[in-house]
């Protein structure tokens, strides 16, 4: 591309020879600012990162705190409910501090060995944090059923009231990533574990108040295992989407191939086909597709190429490359085109 197609593309108005239209944001700045889509984009995602790092911060700081007192309190009132619900804690502590390490390793700038820059590292980050929480249910499993054959003496009061302030802590941090957690698949993580561990501790000031009235210590461990019960709940779905985002998979919230050629098709009259539709995620926020697109001539190319470029980044895919085809010239079919395989 010469320097005369890089000014007429900056300033949205030129048309791009040649089979490549470049990866970015649409042309047109309907929706997403100027013709420069690239940064207009990098900016709208820099700036939430800024609170959720100091919400991170803050949910790191009470969360290891509580660990440290609740794990010494389940070791000295002998609560197999109180240690596995701090292993719990503890778990989703590691886990805030990957999201924060991925958060920024995500705005480390591309180089030539990462083109992407680091941005997958978030994707790696979720995957992580789910199979931490199997480990910790799968200990929490093991300490219950060795205290429901032998089921030992505790203080069931002392209990409630370590549990209660779990509550306040737990409650407070999930409050913390609520506003954001629709928009980020490690966000939506925290809050679940933040969540759930609220409802965890619930249920240990239930387990305390229950034993203090009837002196039934077989409830410390059943109580461990709801808790287990309750994680893997909560971790089923973080594991199967961050599974599917690090094979590449079709993104969740993200239309299937099908139905965004079907979308495009009908929206874009100019459109002959779409196919050879790629969609994979780059993070855990940002969504990418390549795709052949069929048109009459090279003439309709700027304009095109445009116009689905917002259908796209309507549809959540914010980074596209399409590769415009013409009937009679270099059209190719899904069984011919070499170069996609």
């Amino acid at each position: 591309m010469d320097e005369k197609e890089m000014d007429e593309m900056n300033r949205g108005g030129g048309k791009v020879r040649g089979p490549a239209a470049e990866t970015g944001e649409p042309a047109s700045g309907k929706r997403h600012g100027p013709a420069h889509g690239g940064h207009a984009h990098s900016h709208a995602h820099a700036e939430p990162l800024d609170h959720l790092n100091r919400a991170f911060l803050v949910g790191i700081v009470l969360n290891v705190a509580y660990v440290v007192v609740e794990l010494a309190a389940g070791f000295f009132l002998n609560s197999v409910s109180l240690i596995s619900d701090a292993g719990h804690n503890l778990s989703d502590v590691v886990s805030l501090v990957l999201v924060l390490l991925a958060f920024k390793l995500a705005r480390v700038k591309p180089n030539s060995k990462y083109t992407y820059g680091y941005k997958k590292s978030t994707v790696l980050v979720s995957l992580l944090n789910a199979c931490i929480l199997l480990v910790a249910v799968g200990v929490i499993v093991w300490e219950s059923i060795g205290k429901l054959r032998e089921p030992h003496p505790v203080e069931g009061g002392a209990i409630a009231w370590v549990a209660g302030v779990g509550i306040v802590i737990n409650a407070f941090t999930a409050w913390l990533f609520m506003k954001d957690r629709k928009r980020d698949l490690n966000v939506k993580g925290a809050f679940l574990h933040m969540a759930a561990d609220a409802l965890v501790s619930l249920g240990v000031v239930v387990s305390g108040i229950v034993i203090s009235a009837t002196g039934w210590y077989v409830i410390d461990p059943i109580i461990g295992l709801v808790i287990a019960a309750v994680i893997l709940v909560s971790t089923t779905h973080l594991l199967f989407d961050s599974l599917r985002l690090s094979l590449d998979g079709v993104p969740s919230g993200v239309v299937a191939p099908e139905e965004l050629r079907r979308r495009i098709m009908e929206a874009e009259p100019a459109v002959h086909d779409i196919h050879h539709i790629h969609i994979w995620a780059l993070s855990t926020t940002e969504n990418a597709l390549t795709a052949h697109v069929v048109i009459d001539s090279a003439e309709e190319e700027g304009r095109v190429k445009a116009a689905v470029k917002h259908d796209l980044a309507e549809m959540g895919i914010t980074h596209s490359t399409l590769e415009f085809e013409y009937p009679g010239g270099n059209a190719c079919s899904a069984g011919e085109c070499h170069s996609c395989r």
